[in-house]
């Protein structure tokens, strides 16, 4: 993945650039959600829906 992830967005979207072997031209991208986030302990918990497309 590459691209800039803004944790305090509700919802984030981000590229998906390449991979290595089964997916070495692979192309997509990754949608993040923040479900809880404890700014003290730095802990997060974040879901991932990651769309692949492969040659």
């Amino acid at each position: 993945m590459l691209g800039r992830n803004t944790v305090f967005s509700a919802v984030r979207e981000m590229p998906i650039v390449g991979g290595s072997g089964a997916f070495r031209f692979a192309r997509g991208y990754a949608e993040a959600k923040t479900h809880t986030l404890d700014l003290k302990t730095r802990d997060a918990v974040v879901e991932y829906n990651v769309y692949v497309f492969h040659y």
